[in-house]
């Protein structure tokens, strides 16, 4: 049997903080998929997905998104049952547990939804320089023997 979820999609919401009784961290939102089928109407369908992560993931998640940010999810799906206190109904819920988050919006995207939120990347350093002089890279670009026949495209 398999239990594993693949979704990309954006946050609805800024992602809810908790931490459990132990100091474990976990962080709730709801991610908007697109679903790749059509209404009968032909109307787009969109599905909101609750999500929760744990960890050190949980902590990343709401410290560099908010609503409308782009992530991918992988995880399972997971079910609990919870008695409301209000009206003591039982409650059914279905959710994914995700095993890792990824920030798929732009680097300038994502820093200018950091400069909301007080974070401010360490720009001191420099950008990373090749270690390929130019005299070997042109050296390494000359001596490849290759066959207009033989590219793809």
């Amino acid at each position: 049997m398999i239990n594993s979820v693949v979704l990309v999609g954006r946050l609805t919401r800024d992602p809810e903080l908790r931490k459990t009784n132990s100091g474990m961290s976990v962080a709730s939102f709801t991610l908007a998929v697109d679903d790749s089928f059509r209404g009968p109407n032909g109307e787009k369908v969109t599905i909101f997905m609750p999500i929760s992560v744990w960890g050190k993931s949980a902590d990343n998640v709401a410290k560099f998104t908010r609503k409308g940010s782009l992530v991918g999810v992988t995880g399972r799906l997971t079910q609990r049952k919870y008695t409301r206190r209000t009206d003591n109904v039982e409650v059914s819920v279905t959710e994914v547990s995700a095993s890792t988050v990824e920030f798929l919006d732009p680097k300038d995207a994502s820093r200018s939804a950091n400069a909301n939120s007080g974070y401010a990347p360490d720009m001191s350093s420099p950008e990373p320089v090749s270690q390929v002089s130019p005299k070997q890279e042109s050296k390494n670009l000359d001596s490849i023997d290759v066959v207009d026949d033989d590219l793809p495209f």
